[in-house]
């Protein structure tokens, strides 16, 4: 029953702007700490940026140089990252990651797209 859903990638142009989603459902989403990571091709999995329970402590990985914003609305179970001025270098999977509890769910990611 636990499901954990991101959405909102796509095909940008360098320069531009994407938010994504991760909705959950299936178990108490305002007691876990949430991180996104990426994974681009050939590439392994890098961490982004991570969020505490009730939105305190958000941090971000150097690569993303201030373009990035973790926030989550937990009356909504949903999380989210809004990426701006986006580069090629952005091109990956972006996975949500729920970890609390003796528990570490993912999300089947969403795809970033990052080119003219």
């Amino acid at each position: 029953q636990v499901q954990l859903v991101e959405s909102g990638g796509g095909l940008v142009q360098p320069g531009g702007s994407l938010k994504l989603s991760c909705a959950s459902s299936g178990f108490t989403f305002s007691s876990y700490t949430m991180k996104w990571y990426r994974q681009a091709p050939g590439k392994e999995r890098e961490w982004v940026a991570t969020i505490g329970p009730t939105g305190g402590s958000p941090t971000y990985s150097d690569s993303m140089k201030g373009r990035s914003t973790i926030s989550r609305d937990n009356a909504n179970n949903t999380g989210y990252l809004q990426m701006n001025s986006l580069k090629a270098d952005d091109t990956a999977t972006y996975y949500c990651n729920l970890v609390g509890a003796g528990s570490n769910f993912w999300g089947q990611g969403t795809q970033v797209t990052v080119s003219s």
